[in-house]
């Protein structure tokens, strides 16, 4: 990898980075809201109704599920970027081999190459007794 293809993912990670770092405060700020924040101009922030507090259950579970995404990939993208700096960025972590152009055009903060993902989504998937 050249220093301009370098420069080109150092600049998509920089700007992603940033935009996580916003969606997970964002993310963060719902979550403490609808936990207990301040009630947004009703007079209870309670739900009355069973369907209610259905609603707001899953609300609550899908904005934590989000923001558990967000700070995953917003920490794989700072990892990205210190690899970037040593010099690493662009190799694969497992095998060492080279991550194919198209793989760190669709996601640049990759620790892995195609095959290395799949083998290691393969072993994580994987449930108990299973080989």
């Amino acid at each position: 990898m050249d220093k301009t293809d370098q420069e080109t993912y150092r600049r998509r990670l920089t700007s992603l980075r940033a935009r996580l770092a916003g969606d997970v405060t964002q993310l963060a700020d719902e979550a403490l809201r609808k936990n207990g924040g301040p009630a947004s101009g009703n007079l209870s922030n309670t739900p009355m109704h069973l369907a209610d507090l259905g609603t707001d259950a899953f609300e609550e579970e899908m904005t934590l599920g989000l923001l558990e995404n967000q700070e995953q990939t917003l920490e794989q993208t700072r990892a990205a970027l210190a690899r970037l700096d040593a010099g690493t960025y662009g190799r694969c972590e497992e095998c060492e081999r080279e991550i194919g152009r198209e793989r760190l055009n669709a996601l640049p903060h990759t620790p892995h190459c195609i095959d290395c993902a799949r083998r290691l989504q393969g072993v994580a998937g994987a449930g108990p007794g299973t080989a």
